[in-house]
């Protein structure tokens, strides 16, 4: 029997975890990030995250309203792993050997998981923006986050003088962040990083361009 639409719980109802409880929502969690990564969100029922996460359905509906909940702390949680994974140098791209670095870190990821899987976020978006507007919202602010990262570096490059006046800090960085999930989509379609090395190096080359000593 599918527990997909089980009685829903008050989904204001404050939850005060014990250290038990909220290693048994962070498996569950996990668990369902890992399903729908590899089989979407449609192809992932809550029977399936059960099984994974190795606990029980009531134990998932203690925690989460219902799958739209659970597919919200999955967005929250891909996101604070992509934002992991790229850090410390996510945190600190305020110059061209910095970005570079960065460059060739999300690069070695991908060659790491032999270019599969794609951008978690990126993934999400996918199949959830059109049908999903409060999906769809998170999705953005997580993003947003990303690319508040890039942006932040770019305006200490500025600010600096290291970039000219005339550069955009804010529209370089949601190109630099356009140009890398273009890349990683195709790395994920090809099966090779070349798209995104092509893709965020002509980021790059635009970018020292627009320093005030070409090529840093």
């Amino acid at each position: 029997m599918s527990i997909d639409s089980p009685p829903v719980p008050d989904p204001t109802a404050p939850q005060r975890l014990t250290r038990k409880g909220a290693a048994t929502r962070g498996r569950i969690v996990a668990a369902a990030a890992g399903l729908m990564l590899e089989h979407g969100v449609a192809g992932t029922s809550t029977d399936d995250v059960r099984a994974a996460a190795g606990v029980s359905a009531s134990q998932i509906y203690h925690y989460f309203a219902d799958k739209n909940a659970l597919v919200r702390a999955v967005i929250a949680y891909q996101t604070q792993a992509v934002l992991d994974a790229q850090q410390p140098l996510l945190g600190r791209l305020d110059s061209l050997e910095a970005l570079r670095a960065w460059r060739d870190h999300v690069v070695g990821i991908q060659r790491e998981v032999h270019c599969q899987g794609g951008c978690p976020i990126g993934s999400l978006a996918s199949e959830l923006a059109e049908s999903d507007e409060v999906a769809r919202a998170d999705l953005a602010d997580g993003f947003g986050r990303w690319e508040a990262a890039i942006r932040a570096g770019l305006h200490a490059m500025r600010d600096r003088g290291d970039l000219r006046a005339d550069a955009d800090p804010d529209r370089l960085a949601l190109a630099l962040l356009a140009a890398l999930q273009g890349g990683l989509l195709l790395t994920q379609v090809r099966r090779e990083t070349t798209p995104l090395e092509a893709a965020l190096d002509a980021m790059l080359a635009h970018l020292a361009g627009l320093t005030v000593r070409p090529g840093g």
